[in-house]
């Protein structure tokens, strides 16, 4: 067939196609063809692994819950050392459990958004610096072999230098000692704030006692070092260096929490009543 008996391209897409690699039109086309084909798949691989992303997030959240409390064990499912923990459902103001809603779909930080679920908190009122708060929160107890309450997990949550910061606080029992705290999601300044997620840190927070003679929640984190003589030395945790207002965020954070407007209610119930 000689070249003038070729069939000439038809269409716009066919002639664009049929232009120079060089011409602009052409590089356009395939640019925006290109982009449209990569959208398709990111949204697609977005789609497909959504589920696998949430079951993730909800390991990792069970994991942490587990090693604040101090049960991981290596070469055990996160999955079946949580079956030794139960989750229940707590209606902050009265410190009562509920059944309102599902304690395992239960997401505090949506709800506290939601007029319903939610509620704003006086600023005057607001130390830990969010705002809002939610009506219910879960709590994670942990019972021995005879079934006594062994401990009892909380989440915590509240503002420090450049975010809010995330985590859960172990308290025995009886809710008047700490027996560990944790943070899984912050965004601190790596190096100073970021030490709130150090080990040797978080380990002097073990034993430390949370309520006064008064039932006022004295549990804080001081500027500097703590003074073994002083004598709210059981219930202060040494400053991070270089990181004051962090630190003072996290002090925030646990006194509004253990306080009336946070779990208060429910920990006074702990303590007269048990569980």
């Amino acid at each position: 067939m000689s070249e003038s008996n070729a069939k000439a391209p038809t269409g716009l897409f066919g002639r664009l196609l049929a232009l120079p690699n060089d011409s602009v039109a052409k590089m356009l086309l395939v640019t925006i063809v290109l982009s449209l084909v990569c959208s398709v798949l990111v949204s697609s691989a977005a789609v497909l692994l959504k589920p696998m992303q949430e079951r993730n997030v909800e390991l990792a959240r069970k994991a942490r819950i587990l090693e604040v409390a101090g049960l991981m064990e290596p070469g055990r499912s996160v999955e079946a050392l949580f079956e030794g923990v139960e989750t229940r459902l707590v209606e902050l103001e009265t410190g009562e459990f509920s059944d309102a809603l599902d304690p395992q779909a239960f997401d505090q930080q949506v709800a506290a958004r939601d007029p319903e679920l939610g509620v704003a908190i006086p600023p005057w009122e607001d130390i830990a610096g969010i705002s809002r708060r939610a009506r219910y929160a879960p709590v994670y107890l942990v019972r021995d072999d005879a079934g006594a309450l062994d401990m009892v997990i909380l989440p915590v949550h509240g503002y420090g230098l450049w975010s809010t910061m995330y985590g859960f606080l172990a308290l025995s029992g009886d809710g008047r000692t700490v027996r560990g705290l944790t943070f899984y999601q912050h965004a601190e300044t790596p190096g100073l704030g970021g030490e709130i997620e150090n080990p040797r840190w978080l380990a002097r927070w073990e034993g430390r006692r949370v309520f006064g003679p008064e039932g006022e929640v004295r549990l804080q984190v001081v500027h500097g070092t703590v003074d073994p003589g002083s004598e709210w030395a059981e219930w202060s945790v040494d400053g991070l260096s270089g990181a004051t207002l962090t630190a003072d965020g996290v002090s925030n954070m646990v006194q509004y929490w253990l306080g009336e407007q946070g779990f208060g209610p429910f920990l006074t119930r702990l303590r007269e009543e048990g569980i």
